[in-house]
């Protein structure tokens, strides 16, 4: 009896690692939106971090979070660093690509509640007198990710946050304050 749990056991361990080594390498979360403002607006919310503090969603989330700015104002070498709760973390942001109205790239370090380095990138698409403007993040899926991405959904749990994120942009950049 004992032999037939511990060879039903293994059969069970293999095929979890079977499946978790089947999952995609890379994920990809990605939103969008269109704004009532030029491109040059819209990038001017994302190109300079203490501009985050009014619409970004993790703030929201835990409002006593530390947050400190290092490097240039805005634009490539600008830092963004943040310590929260457990819902929200600690890491890193740091612009490393910046093309006026068309692109920004940002390396995202996160050191807790698990270690991970990604790229999220915002772009920009003139549409007449609207911006559509896209926030993604993307990187490697290690084999850990791998197992843990069959449990947690990884668009639902960020792409939620991206789409809060673009709404307070949107109502910030429409609000009659700034026509």
């Amino acid at each position: 009896m004992l032999k037939i749990i511990l060879i039903a056991l293994a059969v069970i361990v293999v095929a979890f690692v079977v499946i978790v080594a089947m999952q995609p390498s890379e994920f990809r979360v990605t939103r969008s939106t269109t704004v009532s403002a030029p491109p040059a607006a819209v990038f001017a919310q994302v190109n300079d971090f203490p501009k985050w503090e009014a619409w970004n969603p993790w703030g929201k989330i835990d409002p006593a979070m530390k947050q400190t700015h290092e490097g240039a104002p805005a634009g490539v070498g600008a830092i963004y660093t943040w310590v929260g709760n457990k819902e929200v973390g600690e890491g890193r942001m740091t612009i490393t690509e910046s093309r006026p109205s068309d692109l920004i790239r940002v390396q995202l370090e996160f050191f807790k509640p698990f270690a991970a380095t990604n790229i999220a990138e915002f772009t920009f698409k003139p549409e007449g007198n609207q911006t559509a403007v896209t926030w993604s993040m993307f990187g490697p899926n290690n084999f850990m990710a791998k197992a843990i991405h069959l449990f947690v959904n990884m668009d639902k749990m960020i792409g939620g946050q991206f789409e809060k994120g673009l709404a307070n942009m949107k109502s910030i950049l429409e609000s009659p304050a700034k026509q």
